[in-house]
C-alpha cells in the first residue's frame, strides 16, 4: 500500500502501511515540505519497517490550519501521536527544519520513557548552532529568490504567480520557526545513536556546524557527507535512502 492515509487530519501520516511492523521510520519535512515528499521511500526500507511522515499545520490537507508557534509545540504534538501507537522501535529522520523537529520529538519521547531507536538528521546545523537569521523578514521577492537559489523551487513553476502566492506564506512561517528556534538550556542527552547527513555544496551548513550534533547525545555518532546542494536529499535521495535502510537493517539484526 503506497498511498497516504489522511483521514484523521492529525500530525502523522502512514505511508506504506505494515500490518505488524518490526519498527517505524518517522520522517519530518523541510520548510514548505509535506508528507508526500516521502511517498516513494517505503520501497527502499526493510520490508517489515513502516514509514510515517509528519504533516505540519498550514501544509497540504492542513492548509486551512494556522501554523505552529514553535518547534517545541510541533514536537510535543507529534510525540503525543507516536506515544499512542504500539511501542515498536521508532527511528526519526528530518531534513532542514525537520531535523530540529525530529530532535525535539526524540527528546519528548525519551522524557516519556519511549526513547527513539535512532535519530537521523540532514541539512541542518546542530541545535546549539541553529536559529538566528532574518530571511523570514525578507520581502516576498527576496524570499522567493532565496528559495530559487537553494533549489527549492522547480524552475518550471518559479514564475507562476498563483503558486508563489500560495507557497510564500507557508514557507515564511516555516522559516520563521527555524530562525527563531532556541534549544532548551541544558537538555537531557539523547541515548540513541545519531547519524548526521550534510551536502558539501549546501550554503546553509558546513562540517563544523553539523559536527556539533555530537553534543545532543551520549550514544554513537556518525557523519555522512554527500555531494550536492541543500535540496539534493529530496530531489535525488537514492544514496541517502540506501544508507538509512542499511542502518535500520543493521540495528534490527543486532536486537
Amino acid at each position: 500500500m503506497n498511498g497516504i492515509r489522511t483521514g484523521d487530519r492529525g500530525w502523522v501520516r502512514v505511508i506504506g502501511e505494515v500490518a505488524h511492523p518490526a519498527g517505524r521510520l518517522v520522517c519530518f519535512p523541510h520548510s514548505g515540505g509535506t508528507a508526500a515528499a516521502y511517498r516513494a521511500w517505503p520501497r527502499a526500507l526493510p520490508g517489515d519497517w513502516e514509514l510515517l511522515a509528519v504533516q505540519y499545520p498550514g501544509h497540504a490537507d492542513r492548509f486551512a490550519e494556522a501554523p505552529a508557534d514553535s518547534v517545541a509545540e510541533m514536537a510535543s504534538a507529534v510525540a503525543g501521536e507516536l506515544l499512542r501507537r504500539d511501542p515498536v522501535p521508532c527511528s526519526l529522520f528530518g531534513h532542514s527544519l525537520g531535523a530540529l523537529v525530529a530532535y525535539e520529538t526524540a527528546r519528548v519521547l525519551q522524557d516519556h520513557g519511549r526513547p527513539a531507536h535512532r535519530l537521523f538528521v540532514s541539512g541542518s546545523p546542530a541545535p546549539s548552532r541553529a536559529g538566528g537569521g532574518t530571511t523570514h523578514r525578507a520581502t516576498d521577492d527576496e524570499l522567493w529568490a532565496v528559495l530559487g537559489e537553494l533549489g527549492g523551487i522547480d524552475p518550471a513553476v518559479a514564475d507562476d504567480p498563483e503558486l508563489r502566492e500560495l507557497l510564500l506564506p507557508v514557507v515564511r512561517a516555516d522559516i520563521t520557526l527555524n530562525e527563531t528556534y532556541r534549544p532548551a538550556p541544558h537538555p537531557e542527552p539523547l541515548r540513541c545513536p545519531v547519524r548526521c547527513y550534510y551536502n558539501t555544496e549546501d550554503p546553509l551548513v558546513d562540517e563544523e556546524r553539523v559536527a556539533a550534533w555530537a553534543e545532543v547525545g551520549t550514544g554513537p555518532f556518525t557523519v555522512r557527507p554527500q555531494p550536492g546542494g541543500h535540496f539534493r536529499p529530496l530531489s535525488d535521495p537514492g544514496e541517502l535512502i540506501t544508507d538509512l535502510a542499511a542502518a535500520l537493517a543493521e540495528s534490527e539484526a543486532v536486537r
